[in-house]
């Protein structure tokens, strides 16, 4: 019994002593310090640069009591970042990496010209890439990944592909790079996809431009 209150005895004192000190001291001196730095890597010079003046307006204040939620949000709607990774530098700096996102191919949206990247967002540029394909007509964004995802996993180069067509009827023509046209279905698209790489590469049909695996089973070639 006699132990236990030495121990509250020592807890006591220890909590005003603490107190005491605090009080002795400018409270001035307890603020921690905001923010200084903040070091963004993955991205252009003029990238970096909007991008660091959308961070600094939300005034993070100091890096212990930082809102994680809207930094993370203020990065999530950059259509160029496709993945990153934020480390805090005690006390005042922060470190964001990013991942960028891989461009994939160029939409009409509105009159105006998109990239569309890896990451499912489009982005407004003024810079010109005359290797990415173009898409022509209106699918959803998934629709777009997902025949992406098919030529991806087949013995095509998505590199070798100039322009992919959209039609209503939620199916897809290819043209090539060297003016071939691959005419897919709008189900089991990987079947058919497959079966017209079959007559592709072989000589014997390589004046054929229209490779037509719209029907199930059947090939139809046309010069």
């Amino acid at each position: 019994m006699q132990q236990r209150k030495s121990k509250k005895i020592l807890i006591y004192f220890f909590l005003l002593f603490l107190v005491g000190s605090i009080s002795n001291n400018n409270l001035n001196d307890l603020k921690f310090r905001d923010i200084s730095n903040i070091n963004i890597i993955g991205l252009d010079i003029k990238e970096k640069a909007i991008l660091l003046k959308k961070i600094k307006n939300l005034n993070l204040d100091n890096i212990f009591l930082i809102n994680r939620n809207h930094l993370i949000n203020e990065l999530e709607l950059n259509s160029l970042v496709e993945k990153y990774f934020i480390f805090k530098r005690y006390p005042s700096s922060i470190d964001i990496n990013i991942q960028k996102t891989k461009f994939l191919a160029k939409i009409n949206k509105n009159g105006k010209i998109f990239y569309l990247g890896s990451n499912g967002k489009l982005t407004k540029s003024n810079f010109s890439n005359s290797q990415l394909p173009f898409i022509f007509g209106n699918p959803d964004i998934i629709e777009f990944l997902s025949i992406k995802k098919i030529i991806d996993k087949s013995k095509i180069s998505y590199s070798e592909i100039k322009n992919l067509y959209f039609f209503p009827s939620k199916r897809w023509d290819l043209e090539l790079k060297n003016n071939t046209i691959i005419k897919l279905p709008n189900e089991n698209i990987n079947l058919a996809l497959k079966s017209a790489l079959q007559f592709l590469y072989k000589n014997e049909f390589k004046d054929n431009k229209i490779i037509d695996a719209r029907i199930k089973n059947q090939i139809i070639l046309n010069d």
